[in-house]
């Protein structure tokens, strides 16, 4: 056999339909010790209120993610000469019927990665998953960038507190997130009750609906961002719902009107030398998918948010 078709030992000059895919071709971690960045699969969607298949996300990421190339063009940011990077595979779980219970394996493995050094990247999932990898990473209360058709700050559905509506409604309870730090852009789409933008606004996080961001502009959105964020450790969310799904149709609760790609890449490479620490990636499903077009976006989302952390790396 081959280096480039050994997982742990790829060659990125290879043929890009060969070898065992992982996140990006970089290599399969042997250990979670010596790492600068993590490349996580979450495939967990047993939180999810509509269309369901986000549990395929990760492994059609990593397929998908094949056609990533090492050197950014619009940052130049190569960044498997920034820092070490690997892909430590999937978040096992022990009990996908109980939302808590996984929700706890998550936490657990994320933070095994923490404690090994690494910054976590993440690729779901649904956006339940961002919950507990924010308990893993948020060591005191943090920024969030939240980029979403949805604020995911609704309360109970079905019984349930933990539904992917609702994780940064359990975030800023849990005092995980600082509301006044918490920015949310690209929000939109019609709802039987205000409740998740009233919350929101009512404690303090600043709402970009996607009429406000398409009208200013993708600079004056970053711009206002970064003056909120400032160099308070920030987490990155980006559900691919967030852009319009006639570029992203394999998501659960698709919203017309959303981001163009280049807005949401315009977005990503506008939060450059912030203090990151992690981010993820959520709400693909496959099953719904046209041609892979979602899986692929949702691929170059994870590797321009790659490119953000390796620079981050890079400047401690």
């Amino acid at each position: 056999m081959t280096d480039y078709q050994t997982p742990r030992n790829p060659d990125m000059s290879a043929p890009r339909y060969t070898g065992i895919p992982t996140f990006m071709r970089a290599p399969l971690a042997d250990t979670l010790e010596n790492i600068d960045i993590a490349l996580i699969g979450i495939p967990y969607d047993g939180a999810l209120t509509n269309r369901p298949g986000a549990r395929h996300g990760p492994r059609e990421v990593r397929n998908q993610s094949s056609l990533m190339r090492a050197i950014n063009h619009a940052t130049r940011i190569n960044p498997y000469e920034l820092c070490k990077i690997a892909d430590v595979g999937d978040v096992p779980f022990n009990s996908v019927f109980n939302i808590e219970d996984s929700h706890r394996d998550i936490e657990d493995f994320v933070s095994s990665v923490i404690s090994g050094g690494a910054i976590p990247l993440s690729c779901g999932g649904d956006h339940s998953v961002s919950l507990p990898l924010l308990r893993a990473t948020a060591k005191s209360p943090v920024a969030l960038i939240h980029i979403d058709a949805h604020t995911d700050t609704w309360d109970s559905f079905q019984g349930s507190k933990f539904n992917h509506g609702a994780p940064f409604r359990r975030a800023h309870e849990e005092g995980l997130i600082i509301p006044e730090k918490t920015v949310q852009i690209g929000i939109r789409g019609a709802q039987n009750v205000s409740e998740g933008w009233d919350y929101s606004e009512g404690n303090g996080m600043r709402v970009m609906f996607i009429e406000e961001v398409q009208n200013r502009g993708i600079e004056a959105a970053v711009e206002e961002t970064r003056a909120i964020i400032g160099d308070t450790p920030v987490y990155i969310t980006f559900d691919i719902d967030s852009i319009d799904p006639a570029f992203a149709p394999g998501t659960g609760t698709p919203e017309i009107g959303g981001l163009t790609p280049p807005e949401a890449l315009g977005l990503i490479r506008g939060f450059r030398k912030l203090n990151h620490i992690g981010a993820d990636v959520v709400e693909i499903s496959p099953p719904f998918d046209n041609g892979d077009l979602t899986s692929l976006t949702g691929a170059t989302v994870m590797y321009e948010l790659l490119c953000l952390l390796a620079e981050t790396v890079s400047l401690r």
